[in-house]
């Protein structure tokens, strides 16, 4: 029998988590089905409990809720985030991970095969998406990371959370334009979901700079417009880190961890897709 399984966020209509499990369960053999289900802060909890689902993912804006809701039940790194994109039933409660860091680590690394040690880091945003990449950068060996939140007191919890003061940093939004150039830089935030791109400087831009949006699509195509206009080296979309996140979290679910590159390959377009796009 097939086991159920969803992505809770708003706006969820764009998800692509349905169709990357799909095409991991296909892969491995594993019977399961997968959804997306619109979720917000005042229903997500009532939505999760009653979808009779035995593990999930979390997307914006949920992920600092999906933390709470498995009140201290929850893997190392997801606490040392203080977000939650995956979760699974354990008995009446649910047990919370976080595999955003890991996911785009990986894509960054072994897809593009960037080396991110030694890279000045500048990070928009101190949301639940910002908070499960942070540590995972930082583990990578990045040189330093700059949080930049219009909401300072949540840049700051960002910065307190990871507890190395040498090397994280918060600063406001205004004070940008004199921090001078970074070697990566990353868009965390979701203004541009409405096509909105906060005011950046070019002058963050360094010769050999590269630009990544967590998002994909249409909502990581005003930063990264920003990004070539400004002489980034390379500009990375979301989309290959969804792809490796998703297998951690089919990886901990199910105990096999499926083939990503055919996967994204498929949802990039790329010629060489080894999967029938529908």
């Amino acid at each position: 029998m097939s086991k159920h399984y969803a992505v809770f966020g708003s706006p969820i209509t764009h998800s692509q988590s349905p169709r990357i499990h799909a095409a991991f369960a296909k892969q491995t053999g594993i019977g399961m089905d997968y959804v997306a289900i619109e979720a917000n802060h005042d229903d997500f909890r009532a939505k999760l409990d009653a979808s009779g689902v035995v593990g999930a993912n979390i997307t914006l804006p949920l992920k600092e809720d999906a933390f709470a809701l498995c009140a201290g039940n929850v893997s190392a790194r997801a606490l040392r985030a203080g977000a939650v994109n995956t979760v699974l039933r354990d008995g009446a409660q649910w047990r919370g991970d976080n595999t955003d860091g890991l996911g785009l680590v990986r894509d960054l690394t072994e897809r593009h095969g960037l080396d991110l040690r030694g890279r000045r880091t500048l990070l928009l945003g101190a949301g639940g998406a910002a908070r499960g990449v942070a540590p995972a950068l930082l583990d990578a060996g990045i040189h330093s990371l700059y949080v930049i939140n219009r909401n300072s007191a949540r840049a700051d919890a960002l910065v307190d959370a990871m507890g190395e003061p040498g090397r994280t940093h918060a600063r406001a939004w205004d004070t940008l334009p004199a921090l001078g150039e970074f070697d990566l830089l990353i868009n965390a935030t979701s203004a541009s979901r409405g096509g909105q791109l906060p005011s950046l400087a070019m002058a963050l831009v360094a010769p050999r700079s590269v630009a990544v949006d967590l998002s994909y699509g249409e909502a990581a195509v005003p930063f990264l417009a920003w990004a070539r206009a400004a002489g980034c080296a390379q500009t990375v979309d979301g989309l290959g880190m969804l792809v490796e996140q998703a297998a951690e979290s089919f990886l901990l679910w199910h105990g096999v961890r499926p083939d990503t590159g055919a996967v994204f390959a498929e949802l990039s377009g790329r010629a060489d897709a080894l999967l029938t796009a529908d």
